[in-house]
């Protein structure tokens, strides 16, 4: 089976934050950014975030452009206790744009089957030992779906666990012209690392200024 080819789409400061430290985030990145997010939505078929994205931000993930796309990307959440919010936006879109939950092995039946009786598509999969939904496992799913290419635009916690995973393929980064400080949310939590001999390399492959803001392309090394 083929794991789909993984992006990770960061949106920071300066100072590699997304939020700060009250949790605001929008807007770090200008509209030009913004605009680019949606084509890469577009190009890869499926956008995914973890459930603590979904909670804090009530996002769409949908490819708001002009004219509007023939085809949603696929909107995929990871949540292992099936736990979304029903009343979302994610949600309220499910006739716009499909929506799949992947929860761990185990998960509430009663709550997969409330997520299926509103549209919603519910795969499970194997969960790491702190309960949160395996990420290999998770992409072996998705690649048993069909799908061959991801955009991640989840929080640190799912940013880092596909860094230490060694899941990405891809880092687009689009930086703005702001400092917010140690105080607010980084981009990646931590990776664990012992030494910088550890540390996952990228090479970069393009720079780009989009309005004020830098969009750096990375493949892996």
């Amino acid at each position: 089976m083929t794991r789909p080819h993984v992006t990770l789409k960061l949106a920071t400061s300066l100072d590699g934050r997304i939020a700060t430290a009250s949790g605001e985030s929008r807007w770090i990145t200008g509209p030009e950014a913004r605009t680019q997010v949606h084509r890469l939505r577009l190009e890869c078929g499926a956008v995914m975030i973890g459930v603590g994205t979904a909670r804090a931000d009530d996002p769409e993930l949908t490819v708001r452009s002009d004219p509007p796309p023939r085809r949603q990307p696929l909107r995929i959440v990871l949540d292992s206790q099936l736990s979304i919010d029903l009343r979302g936006r994610l949600a309220a879109t499910i006739a716009e744009a499909p929506l799949l939950v992947i929860g761990a092995n185990g998960a509430d039946p009663a709550k997969k089957l409330a997520l299926e009786a509103a549209g919603v598509q519910v795969g499970l999969a194997a969960a790491e030992p702190s309960g949160r939904v395996d990420l290999g496992a998770a992409l072996d799913l998705l690649g048993g779906k069909g799908l061959s290419r991801v955009l991640v635009e989840g929080g640190g916690q799912v940013a880092a666990a596909l860094i230490r995973g060694g899941h990405v393929d891809r880092v687009e980064w689009f930086r703005a012209p702001i400092v917010i400080g140690e105080e607010g949310v980084p981009a990646i939590a931590g990776v664990a690392l012992g030494r910088l001999s550890e540390a996952p390399t990228f090479r970069r492959v393009a720079l780009r200024e989009l309005g004020p803001d830098l969009w750096e392309s990375y493949e892996r090394a």
